[in-house]
């Protein structure tokens, strides 16, 4: 699998690829998201692709104290691959080279699979709360 920075043309493939994934939710527009993180280190939203067809994403950000991962997805006949791991593998090493000083991540409590895969490549979980604030409705 090859790992590049996303690009305007993958953006129906992408999307595709979050439905196939049920990372689409009815309060997020997916193309929107698209559209926001290209305004915001474009260079951190990655797409992995085999033989032409995109097959995972990860959408990386840093603001200059936490870096935080968002979207990513592996097309589900591609699983267990190392896909997913390749893809936060590259993102660590772009947030690294920003200085970002550790990631963040937010999971659905519901997605025990997702919370495993994590687990498996080094994430904790934070003795935190996670709370959130919409600013927009989309």
């Amino acid at each position: 699998m090859e790992i590049r920075t996303f690009q305007q043309a993958d953006t129906s493939a992408v999307v595709q690829l979050w439905r196939d994934c049920g990372l689409v939710v009815a309060h997020n527009d997916p193309e929107k998201d698209i559209r926001r993180k290209l305004a915001v280190h474009p260079e951190l939203f990655l797409v992995g692709v085999d033989k032409g067809r995109i097959v995972a994403t990860v959408m990386a950000g840093y603001e200059g104290h936490r870096g935080w991962l968002n979207y990513l997805a592996v097309a589900p006949d591609c699983r267990r691959k190392g896909q997913g791991r390749q893809m936060v593998r590259t993102a660590e090493q772009r947030l690294r080279a920003l200085g970002c000083p550790k990631i963040n991540i937010q999971v659905r409590s519901t997605n025990v699979d997702v919370v495993q895969f994590y687990e498996k490549i080094g994430f904790e979980e934070d003795k935190v709360v996670s709370l959130g604030k919409r600013l927009e409705q989309d």
